[in-house]
């Protein structure tokens, strides 16, 4: 008996034809195929399969496309999109499991009888291909562009997402974008006016004029922070990127309108405040904007962690802000500042305001955050960061816990409150120290009446 020895690219299409008749004629099994290939991809036993047209299907004919409409997408980052396609040759290997599966889903045709089966199979193929090592969904994308153009605007956005999925550097580049397009420091058209709307843009689309337009850093993030694995290590990066706004804002905000331009005239002190209170903004706006990236990244456990180990880490270090001087130290002020509304913004959205806390969590944190600021302020430890930078932060926290959030001392040790006031009347902070005791509950009223009536107030 004579034996014909069948191809690789043979024994797959028996495998499609036969996991297609079972999904047609049993279309419960759709999920068990669905979850094998998954499961199979995340063993990562198998070797890569190569789509060269010949065993398997080739991506060649959309993938140089796919790849400079991604860099399309991504232009307002500054981040670098790695190339598909070097000396000629194509990089198109996808894990074997994966290759499988894509190759699977581009022999159904686009009609009703296929719909119960594209429906199931095409965001578990999206989800799929996104966690796999770049550029498996770019060539996803490239393979299932051939087969149906309408979807390409959709396939690619989804394949520019991926550029973010396993390199930590483009993340980081992705947040420093987010920072500038909010300040207005971007050198970007789309993200030069500052504010929301150069965070976020329009959306996406291809409605303008040749075709995909670059996409606001804000959406992609909004699109990618859900695939971070490591969000500590983010909210360090996040921290870091804040305090480099707040150096920018120091040197092209505040010494725009130094002393040395400015004669001590009426005129020159208003302009000097004026650009002062502009600088105080765009603290704010920096500040709001790192305390929603961290909570939406990492929610409560990352706030947590903020309160109770990043930031008096950051105090304890030395923090070289003002190198060369180029803002006079008023990086220093503005710094502290930046991390006071930082903290709290972070704390209102991780356990809001409200005189009830939705979570003992809550009580615990901040507990032990003002323990931490008073065992400061007593001198039982010792900081590493600028003493004013130090200052501006202590009462800048303390005045918008006073005034936003003063539910908040009614949860902290009386002890804890005299400490604080105490450190903050050696500042001639009095109004403030006196405050702190108000807002602390009956139990406060003693020790604020007799710091009032003391010789030394």
């Amino acid at each position: 008996m004579a034996y014909r020895v069948i191809s690789v690219f043979e024994c797959y299409l028996f495998l499609f034809s036969g996991l297609k008749d079972l999904a047609d004629f049993l279309p419960a099994s759709t999920a068990t195929i669905v979850s094998y290939f998954s499961a199979e991809v995340t063993r990562g036993v198998w070797k890569p399969a190569f789509m060269n047209g010949t065993d398997w299907p080739s991506p060649a004919a959309n993938l140089s496309m796919v790849e400079e409409h991604i860099k399309k997408i991504v232009a307002a980052t500054g981040v670098d999109v790695p190339r598909l396609a070097t000396g000629g040759t194509t990089l198109g290997r996808l894990p074997l499991p994966l290759a499988a599966f894509v190759s699977l889903t581009i022999t159904y045709k686009l009609d009703k009888a296929s719909e119960r089966f594209l429906n199931l199979a095409g965001p578990a193929l999206e989800n799929l291909a996104a966690s796999c090592p770049w550029p498996s969904m770019a060539i996803v994308a490239a393979l299932w562009t051939q087969k149906v153009k309408r979807w390409s605007d959709f396939l690619v956005f989804s394949a520019s997402r991926t550029v973010f999925h396993h390199n930590n550097d483009a993340v980081v580049q992705l947040l420093r974008s987010c920072f500038t397009s909010i300040l207005g420091m971007s050198s970007t058209s789309l993200c030069c006016c500052g504010g929301v709307a150069s965070l976020l843009g329009h959306g996406f689309g291809s409605h303008c004029s040749g075709g995909l337009s670059p996409v606001a850093p804000g959406i992609l993030y909004l699109r990618i922070f859900r695939c971070i694995k490591d969000c500590s290590i983010l909210a360090e990066d996040i921290l870091s990127l804040l305090m480099l706004s707040v150096k920018d804002i120091a040197e092209t905000t505040v010494s725009r309108h130094g002393s040395d331009k400015l004669k001590r005239t009426k005129y020159a002190m208003g302009h000097g405040k004026i650009s002062l209170a502009t600088a105080m903004t765009q603290v704010k706006v920096a500040a709001s904007l790192g305390a929603t990236l961290v909570w939406l990244s990492g929610g409560t456990t990352l706030v947590q962690s903020l309160f109770q180990e990043m930031l008096p880490s950051w105090f304890l270090s030395a923090q070289d802000l003002d190198r060369g001087g180029a803002s006079g130290g008023t990086v220093y002020k503005l710094g502290g500042h930046a991390l006071a509304y930082f903290a709290v913004y972070c704390g209102m959205f991780a356990w809001g305001i409200d005189p009830t806390p939705v979570s003992r969590r809550r009580e615990r944190v901040m507990r032990s955050h003002l323990e931490f600021l008073a065992s400061a302020l007593d001198g039982k430890i010792s900081l590493g960061c600028n003493m004013s930078l130090w200052q501006a932060y202590v009462s800048g926290f303390l005045e918008l816990v006073v005034d936003r959030a003063p539910c908040l001392l009614h949860e902290v040790d009386l002890k804890v409150l005299k400490k604080l006031s105490i450190g903050l009347r050696q500042w001639k902070e009095k109004e403030l120290a006196v405050a702190i005791l108000c807002r602390g509950g009956p139990e406060a009223m003693g020790v604020a009446a007799e710091l009032i009536l003391d010789s030394e107030w």
